[in-house]
């Protein structure tokens, strides 16, 4: 039995005052929270820590108040009342909600300062004022080599003399300045404004005074831009060896007056110089300016083909094949260090534009095999570096094919151009087909679509209406057997790789009448080859009804066979056989006459009669077997 003290306790009661307990604790752990933002707004601007919210008083308030019961003081007898309760039923107790858990308060994050503009940022207007004070002292030094000269101030040795030693003292100015306090952008400054100088003055001494031999000038120069560059990698400054190197692109044209020869050889030592520093660094913007001025002067060189102090147009060559071969060369190494690089596969293509645009500068055998070389060259690089990436192996993809269209085109003559660049075509979705790859069955598309345009050139449609426009030529009877070659071969390859799921249908419809049209033009063309302008022609579109008619039987025949394609092979049979009875009916029945319209007539009407029965046949034998 219980106690007398508790016997009048109301269990409700106590309920309603636990409950109240635990919302007076949520509220207490409220205050708390917001306590504890306040005061880290507060102590955010002295940057005082924050205190920690009086989590454990919040939590003693919290916890639910529940009247402790007595023990039962007989186990074996049954307990009449508890807690006020009739026996036999529990006590009416409502458990109070737990607490609900909270996460750590985070406190809030202070305001972000002011975005100051950028001509007040940390270094702007000293590194703009030191690339500035850089430019107009290398016009300065240029002014000394060049006008002093026309002006004839004074000698050549002192010129000479004194642009060299103004330039040392730039240098070892910089270097002095380099190690000061904020000193770092002057010296940079200075340093390659001397080093450039120093370049120039050798530029100077070599072609514009011609005091130094060319080859030995070369080699000085290359020391002092290798130097510079160096100097460049040691203060890890990529600023400073893209001001050296711009300095001398755009001030060493002034000294060569114009675009020679020699100028493009120096370029070509600034650009070998400056490439160790790219090793193992990412300083793409030194290989843009490295690049530009290389490839661009001997770009308007092939523009020109007037360079001033060659001894012929093979020292042009030389130099193209050699920009082609260093800048290829060189982008692949950086390649391989960094896969990423798409500046380094831009620069691919920029080096061999020279090559993809002498054409018209050399002689056609000279560019056929300059044209060949990069073309093998190409594609060796795309099979044989494995580790090339994506952006690279479709760059350098691209190039193998323009040079081997240009090959094509200037080896051949018009009417035997289409047969070559089928022939690419075709080999090159035969090479999709077999190594599932979309790459190579793009750019045999591109060839097939030139080659098909080609094609319609030299044979438009007027020549196999009209039998005074006719032209009896083998180039086009190989050229349109090749032409439905290349379309078949085009919508084999792409429902074989699956490369489309909407505009498959499309696409094969075309490269069905691509087909129709050269098969037809071959046809034609050979009969008139044979039989002359008037019977061949004649005999020549008798036997090209007839295939239309033999094209659409096979269609429909295929159709029957084939349960995926059933639709699309009976649509375009369907359409080919009213092609052909309206090619019989609308011009055949005109153009042609005697002999050759009777054997039209009876060869379509006997094929569309075994068509028709063909076709009764298999639809009695589906019948009969549903039925069965």
């Amino acid at each position: 039995m219980t106690s007398s003290q508790n016997a009048g306790l109301d269990p409700q009661l106590v309920a309603r005052l636990s409950s109240r307990f635990d919302s007076l604790g949520d509220h207490m752990r409220q205050v708390a929270v917001d306590l504890q933002t306040l005061q880290s707004q507060l102590g955010a601007a002295r940057q005082f820590p924050v205190p920690q919210a009086p989590v454990p008083l919040a939590q003693s308030y919290a916890a639910p108040f529940v009247p402790q019961q007595p023990p039962p003081q007989n186990y074996g007898q049954p307990i009449h009342r508890t807690m006020g309760q009739p026996a036999g039923r529990p006590a009416d107790r409502t458990q109070p909600a737990a607490p609900t858990p909270r996460g750590p308060v985070v406190a809030p994050r202070p305001p972000a300062p002011p975005r100051e503009p950028w001509w007040q940022r940390d270094g702007v207007i000293s590194r703009l004022l030191a690339v500035a004070g850089a430019g107009v002292t290398l016009v300065g030094v240029v002014m000394l080599l060049v006008l002093a000269a026309q002006a004839g101030w004074f000698g050549p040795p002192l010129r000479v003399a004194a642009g060299a030693v103004f330039s040392l003292a730039l240098i070892a100015a910089g270097v002095r300045v380099s190690g000061r306090s904020g000193g770092r952008v002057g010296g940079i400054a200075l340093a390659a404004t001397g080093i450039a100088g120093l370049y120039l003055d050798v530029l100077a001494t070599s072609v514009l005074y011609g005091w130094l031999d060319p080859v030995i000038g070369l080699l000085v120069a290359f020391g002092i831009a290798a130097a510079g560059t160096a100097l460049a990698v040691q203060w890890t400054s990529q600023p400073m060896a893209v001001l050296i190197l711009a300095g001398v692109a755009v001030c060493g044209p002034v000294l060569t007056d114009g675009l020679t020869l020699t100028l493009i050889a120096f370029f070509t030592a600034t650009y070998l110089a400056g490439f160790p520093a790219q090793l193992g660094r990412n300083w793409q913007l030194l290989q843009i300016v490295r690049t530009l001025p290389l490839v661009g002067t001997v770009l308007a060189a092939v523009a020109s083909a007037d360079v001033s102090g060659t001894t012929g147009d093979y020292w042009l060559l030389s130099a193209i094949v050699s920009v082609a071969v260093l800048g290829i060369g060189t982008s692949l190494e950086l390649l391989r260090r960094n896969t990423s690089d798409v500046v380094a596969t831009v620069m691919i293509a920029l080096a061999s534009l020279p090559v993809l645009l002498c054409v018209d500068v050399f002689d056609r055998a000279v560019v056929v095999a300059v044209q060949l070389v990069l073309a093998a060259g190409a594609l060796a690089i795309v099979v044989l570096v494995g580790w090339l990436p994506g952006h690279a192996r479709v760059t350098v993809a691209v190039i193998g094919a323009l040079a081997t269209l240009q090959a094509a085109v200037e080896s051949t003559t018009v009417e035997i151009r289409p047969v070559v660049v089928f022939a690419v075509a075709l080999a090159l979705l035969a090479v999709a087909h077999s190594t599932r790859s979309t790459l190579a069955y793009s750019i045999g598309s591109g060839f097939g679509v030139i080659a098909a345009l080609m094609f319609v050139s030299i044979c438009p449609p007027r020549t196999l209406l009209d039998s005074d426009h006719a032209v009896g030529s083998a180039g086009i009877i190989v050229g349109g057997i090749l032409l439905a070659a290349t379309a078949f071969a085009f919508a084999y390859v792409l429902a074989a790789l699956k490369l489309l799921d909407d505009g498959r249908q499309t696409l094969a419809v075309v490269s069905g009448v691509l087909a129709l049209y050269g098969l037809t033009a071959a046809t034609v063309t050979l009969g008139i080859g044979i039989g002359g302008e008037t019977t061949g022609f004649t005999a020549g579109h008798t036997a090209a009804t007839i295939e239309w008619m033999i094209a659409a039987f096979a269609l429909l025949a295929f159709g029957l066979r084939s349960v995926t394609h059933a639709h699309v092979a009976l649509l375009a049979g369907l359409s080919l056989t009213a092609a052909a009875i309206a090619k019989l009916f609308l011009f055949d029945l005109v153009a042609l006459d005697g002999l050759f319209r009777v054997i039209a007539f009876i060869a379509v009407g006997l094929l569309l009669l075994i068509a028709g029965t063909r076709y009764a046949k298999v639809f009695a034998d589906r019948e009969s077997a549903a039925t069965s």
